[in-house]
C-alpha cells in the first residue's frame, strides 16, 4: 500500500541552507586569523636546504662577502670561492667603482652576496644597493644547508 503524497510526504530536496551558514561562518574565520598568522612570522637565517646551482666554467663569478663586524671582501673567479679572500673594499663607493668596472667589461658576471649570520640586515642591504649602483641587474644569495 502506498503512503499518501500530500505536503508531509518524503521530499526529494536537499536542504543546504546549513551547509552555507557554516561555510559563511568558516569564511568570517579565516578572514580574521590570516592577517594575525602574516604578523607573527620568525626567521632564522641564512641555513636553508637548496639544491646547488649549475656553475658554467666560462663564466666570471664575482662574490660580495659581509662579515658580521660589517666589513665588506669580494673574490673573483672562475667558480665560487668561499675560502680566500682577494681584495678588501675600503668602503661601498670604492666597491661600487671596482664593481662596475668589471661589470662593463664582463657583462656575463654572475653575482653572489654572502652575509654572515650575525651581520646587520642594513649592512648587507648597503652592499646589495652598491652592487646594483655598480651595474649589477640580478644577485644570488649563499646560504649553508642546515645540520
Amino acid at each position: 500500500m502506498r503512503k499518501p503524497q500530500g505536503k508531509y510526504g518524503p521530499k526529494a530536496e536537499m536542504n543546504v541552507v546549513p551547509y552555507i551558514d557554516v561555510m559563511l561562518v568558516l569564511l568570517v574565520i579565516f578572514m580574521v586569523t590570516t592577517p594575525m598568522l602574516l604578523q607573527g612570522v620568525k626567521l632564522e637565517l641564512p641555513k636553508v636546504a637548496s639544491e646547488a646551482l649549475p656553475v658554467d666554467a666560462e663564466r666570471q663569478i664575482l662574490t660580495l662577502s659581509v662579515k658580521a663586524d660589517g666589513s665588506y671582501y669580494w673574490n673573483l673567479g672562475s667558480e665560487l670561492d668561499t675560502t680566500r679572500q682577494t681584495d678588501s673594499a675600503v668602503g661601498l663607493d670604492e666597491m661600487m667603482r671596482k664593481v662596475g668596472a668589471i661589470i662593463a667589461e664582463r657583462g656575463d658576471t654572475q653575482v653572489y652576496v654572502r652575509a654572515d649570520r650575525a651581520a646587520d640586515y642594513a649592512t648587507v642591504v648597503a652592499g646589495i644597493a652598491a652592487l646594483q649602483r655598480g651595474g649589477v641587474s640580478s644577485l644570488g644569495l649563499v646560504t649553508e644547508a642546515p645540520q
